[in-house]
């Protein structure tokens, strides 16, 4: 039975072939299940006239840099692609995940929704400045591996530095007060009971 034609002679049918392939096409590539080129999928920005670049001091690590950054890039992505500390993660880009906590003056904090601007002259650690200068393991990072809190390991830095931000303030957490502070850490792994013991285990000695 032949579907009735609307006033501009369009069937509903006929209108939704017509945009079906486009939305399903674009929903496809969006979710990576077509492959694409990266620099088709990533076009990285190029700095214009109309965008100027300032002269910021960090102090990451117990180090000082002097970086270029423009007005609206996060610390995320200044330690990642200017400092190559490429531990602290970019998960969800939204300040939801937690994968890309670092600690601001000892606060963790979600660097992906930083502006690097704003935390000039602060002093910033992140996973990589966890290690001692001979080599040694923080506390923290040691628990983790005694407990088997890694699963696939993504969320892992973030769910560290939030433990350490935690037991600076708190050396002898209770299990309840440990699971608030990495509340705003995601698993997808659902790794939560491994990380909770590695906090625990690490708590008293941190």
């Amino acid at each position: 039975m032949e579907e009735k034609k609307k006033g501009n002679g369009l069937s509903r049918r006929s209108f939704l072939k017509n945009i079906g392939g486009g939305a399903i096409g674009t929903a496809v590539i969006s979710t990576g299940l077509v492959k694409s080129h990266p620099a088709e999928a990533y076009t990285p920005e190029i700095v214009g006239a109309g965008r100027r670049k300032t002269a910021v001091n960090l102090k990451v690590n117990g180090k000082n840099y002097r970086v270029e950054v423009e007005h609206r890039e996060t610390l995320a992505e200044v330690l990642r692609d200017q400092l190559g500390l490429t531990g602290t993660k970019i998960g969800c880009d939204r300040g939801e995940c937690g994968a890309c906590t670092v600690l601001v003056d000892d606060v963790a904090t979600y660097s992906c929704s930083t502006l690097t601007h704003s935390v000039r002259d602060k002093a910033i650690t992140t996973i990589e400045g966890l290690e001692s200068a001979d080599g040694q393991l923080h506390p923290v990072q040691q628990a983790m591996i005694d407990e088997l809190g890694p699963q696939c390991g993504f969320c892992t830095p973030g769910q560290v530095m939030s433990a350490v931000a935690l037991l600076k303030v708190n050396p002898r957490p209770t299990r309840d007060e440990a699971r608030l502070a990495l509340s705003g850490n995601l698993c997808r792994c659902g790794a939560y009971d491994h990380y909770l013991n590695s906090v625990m285990r690490a708590a008293g000695t941190a």
